[in-house]
């Protein structure tokens, strides 16, 4: 974190799920979960800077990110200005270096990056726990990042956070791929609903025909199989606690994984692509497509990206650990 009486420059970290159930659906439409949140060193750079009128101001090198109203930094500034009352600019420049649509947090670490860094450039004195509140109003993983935290448990709509500090001795290194595809996670949370509460199936998906037709319907014991793990998030955290990285590869479980593996069969192919190399504890973060792998050391991870990189020249491949 740099800063001045005029700019401030941090960091903004990406996010991956290690277990991520959906338990049901809210009445609010939203979904209650259990996941285990870890947060990696793949970050975009967001940099504050003063004016000397009320405006907002959005910048960024990315074409897939937004720069007005819709930008998550811009309703993040405006939010903090409405609830409290501010007449303060801001110009915020956002370095892209998070893949957009992946299943990695990006947008909700940018909002909670800017709730953080102006309640400091502002001189504002928020408790975390307001900052949590304005947090949820922006997203689900929103307040996680607000935490700061380098695991932690998330419940409800996966606005509720325990940061496990018990857990903050873990080093662990992942080879992550980003096969080039972005993905909407309300999208895939309506397709989930669609698919398992009608009892319906996947026929001839594609990333253009993306239609959910009637077809035979799943029985109980097949639903179960795809929605409900092996076992539950305690037993990966303690798991992880006493283990480490030989985590059993049973506990590594995400429920959207088949809703988004089936309309993007790309993600099929990137866990064979990391089962290929020898790697097995493989699964999709989030709404996906960005699937990660835990690997032995950095070392490995680094060889392994190397091999992967010559044979898939269209995949971003990161080499990234929990920080």
């Amino acid at each position: 974190m740099k800063q001045s009486s005029s700019v401030l420059a941090i960091k903004s970290f990406a996010k991956l799920n290690l277990y991520l159930q959906v338990l049901n659906k809210r009445k609010d439409n939203f979904h209650n979960l259990s996941t285990l949140f870890a947060r990696i060193d793949l970050a975009d750079t967001l940099t504050f800077r003063k004016r000397s009128d009320s405006l907002i101001k959005i910048k960024c090198d990315s074409r897939q990110v937004p720069k007005d109203k819709a930008n998550l930094c811009y309703r993040a500034a405006a939010l903090l200005k409405q609830e409290l009352k501010l007449s303060l600019g801001i110009e915020i420049e956002l370095k892209k270096r998070i893949p957009v649509g992946a299943g990695l947090g990006g947008g909700s670490s940018n909002a909670a990056s800017v709730l953080l860094g102006l309640n400091r450039f502002w001189n504002l004195n928020l408790s975390r726990t307001r900052l949590v509140k304005l947090g949820a109003k922006l997203g689900s993983d929103v307040p996680f990042f607000i935490y700061q935290a380098k695991f932690a448990l998330g419940s409800q709509r996966g606005d509720k956070i325990k940061p496990l500090i018990s857990l903050n001795k873990l080093k662990l290194w992942f080879i992550l791929v980003y096969p080039n595809i972005k993905v909407s996670t309300p999208w895939i949370y309506q397709k989930f609903d669609v698919y398992f509460s009608a009892g319906r199936t996947f026929s001839r998906l594609t990333p253009h025909l993306a239609r959910i037709q009637d077809g035979k319907k799943l029985n109980k014991k097949q639903g179960a199989g795809l929605t409900r793990p092996g076992c539950n998030v305690k037993i990966l955290t303690s798991q992880l606690l006493k283990k480490g990285k030989v985590v059993d590869t049973r506990c590594l479980f995400n429920g959207l994984e088949v809703i988004t593996s089936n309309l993007y069969p790309v993600v099929k192919q990137v866990k064979n692509a990391l089962f290929g190399i020898g790697l097995d504890k493989v699964m999709m973060s989030g709404s996906g497509p960005a699937v990660f792998a835990i690997c032995d050391s950095c070392m490995q991870a680094q060889s392994l990206r190397r091999k992967l990189c010559k044979q898939y020249k269209s995949w971003k491949v990161f080499v990234v650990s929990c920080v």
